[in-house]
């Protein structure tokens, strides 16, 4: 049968289960073979007529499940492992050496202290150069200031910022001090519940939405003395820059996004309005706009932070992390988040170990050699940044993505949890309010999901099991692999097979926009990839540049 016939097919398909009764549908289907053309399969008729029976009680099971209802907060009972076989995750947990700064002095503008990194403002904090309360005033005045230009807040917690920050500074005074992370100010991206207050998940359906708990990577936040300030933009359903409020936009760039679809936690870093952020990545929400915005973003480890109290879009691929200024933020503030909390089942209680003394010329660091020969958007900044790692004594060996397993069939695993977590959106009908309406938006791409075959998505994850242990072998020869940021197909795998990675800025493109380039670590050694991209960024200064427009 030619393509055009069976796409033919496939569109009766689809207006044969929007307007008929299902006995209608599986009759007609059959007699149309368009549903054996999706599923890659040719029964005889007396095969069809053999399965009616047994298509009616799928078709009563099927209603029974679409008339409970099932709150997006309700995970599967099956949980993603992305463990290999033989290995097990390091138990020992050592003293982590972090070598903060022995001193820091206030900038002469105040400004310029919105820019300080995590590690910097623990120091004035500490030692009480500077008010958790005055620092947290900084950022409130600034997001008032620019929120509006960046299309960036959801909402502003005023009131609730300034008690704890007072909190903070008795605390501090006291002699109780917590950590780096007591009296510093931070942003959320909306998908997070927090008691109280709304978690609009940045689509206008769920714009007045209000989930009575709090987050865990929240409480945990709140426990080591961080000062929530704001609720930030994300694309709608965790998709993109576009949320039901506008566009969220790059301040390097205002005519261009902040990229998706931790957009607001990008948008708001880069431009000083937060200390750092909380973002979440499916398959490149923390790692697309740390590159545009130029932030350093940690992807940690599948199942190394607890996800609970967060809009689930895909329950196997779903992660949480900081976006900072720099790599010794973003390890500070997993040091505060990290671990089960008896809730989200996916978390698996392992070690956390950083060693900032800890040598680099050590380390066994690959590099995916014919990503970085392609002739990619950022070829020339990321050939600079192997010279640099060269320039630290290190042989970097070039290293290869498996190339036996069929990439293209594993997208379906995405797209068939995103469906089951919005069904009931669809269902309703008010997905049609939400602002993108394209084929490639989330609409089209739920309503599509309902044509994957549960045997499919079943077969891709065991061909993910296949990847899971191919790329195994990969990181038990390297501590580290340096990539660039989306080269290949690297993003989408290591997204699948859950490991670590970190987005490094390593200069600027000829629109004078950040770019990056990416370390992947193995599963649960945030630590090491941490440490090498803190190197890299003492020996260059890129993480120090900041968005003209918003230095004042």
């Amino acid at each position: 049968m030619s393509k055009v016939n069976k796409m033919k097919n496939l569109t009766i398909i689809i207006l044969l289960f929007a307007s008929a009764s299902y006995a209608q549908q599986t009759k007609r289907v059959f007699e149309t073979q368009g549903y054996e053309d999706l599923i890659d399969m040719s029964f005889s008729a007396a095969e069809r007529e053999s399965m009616q029976d047994g298509l009616m009680d799928y078709y009563n099971s099927f209603k029974a499940l679409h008339d409970f209802n099932l709150p997006n907060s309700i995970p599967p009972a099956l949980v993603f492992d992305p463990l290999p076989v033989g290995f097990l995750p390091g138990t020992m947990q050592k003293p982590r050496e972090f070598e903060l700064p022995q001193s820091v002095e206030l900038p002469s503008n105040p400004n310029a202290l919105a820019f300080y990194s995590v590690a910097e403002l623990s120091v004035l904090i500490k030692n009480q150069k500077i008010s958790s309360e005055d620092l947290t005033k900084l950022y409130l005045s600034r997001l008032k200031k620019y929120s509006d230009t960046l299309e960036c807040t959801v909402l502003l917690l005023e009131d609730r910022a300034l008690k704890k920050a007072r909190i903070a500074d008795k605390e501090i005074a006291e002699g109780n001090y917590r950590g780096p992370l007591h009296g510093i100010p931070f942003g959320l991206k909306d998908l997070f519940a927090v008691e109280g207050t709304v978690t609009s998940w940045g689509a206008m359906p769920y714009k007045d939405q209000v989930i009575n708990e709090t987050a865990t990577v929240v409480s945990k936040l709140e426990e080591a003395g961080a000062i929530l300030v704001a609720k930030l933009t994300l694309g709608a359903l965790a998709m993109g820059d576009v949320w039901y409020g506008g566009k969220t936009r790059n301040p390097w760039n205002l005519a261009q996004g902040s990229s998706g679809s931790s957009a607001g936690p990008g948008a708001a870093t880069a431009a000083g309005l937060v200390g750092f952020s909380i973002g979440t990545e499916t398959q490149g929400s923390i790692i697309s706009p740390s590159n545009r915005n130029g932030l350093t973003g940690l992807r940690p480890t599948f199942g190394r932070v607890s996800r609970s109290g967060a809009m689930a879009l895909s329950w196997s691929m779903d992660k949480a992390g900081p976006m900072c200024r720099t790599a010794l933020d973003c390890a500070l503030v997993l040091e505060a988040i990290y671990g089960s909390d008896g809730l989200d089942k996916s978390v698996i209680d392992a070690a956390y170990n950083y060693d900032a003394s800890r040598s680099l010329k050590s380390m066994k660091i690959g590099y995916f050699k014919n990503l970085f020969d392609e002739n990619q958007r950022n070829k020339k900044n990321d050939s600079l940044t192997l010279l640099k790692f060269r320039e630290l004594g290190i042989d970097i060996q070039p290293v290869a993505l498996p190339d036996n397993i069929p990439y293209e069939g594993l997208s379906i695993i995405l797209e068939a949890e995103a469906g089951a977590a919005f069904d009931a959106l669809i269902r309703s009908g008010r997905d049609d309010l939400l602002v993108r309406q394209d084929k490639y938006a989330w609409p089209s791409i739920f309503k599509g999901s309902r044509f994957i075959p549960a045997v499919e998505y079943i077969q891709a994850n065991r061909i993910r099991y296949m990847l899971i242990q191919e790329m195994d072998k990969l990181f038990r020869e390297y501590d580290a692999i340096l990539t660039p940021s989306f080269g290949g197909r690297q993003l989408m795998i290591t997204n699948l097979t859950g490991h670590p990675a970190v987005c490094i800025p390593n200069g600027f493109n000829a629109s004078n926009s950040p770019t990056s380039f990416t370390v992947l670590g193995r599963l649960f050694d945030e630590g090491t990839i941490l440490h090498l991209a803190r190197v890299y960024q003492e020996m260059t200064n890129f993480d120090e540049m900041h968005p003209p427009f918003f230095m004042d």
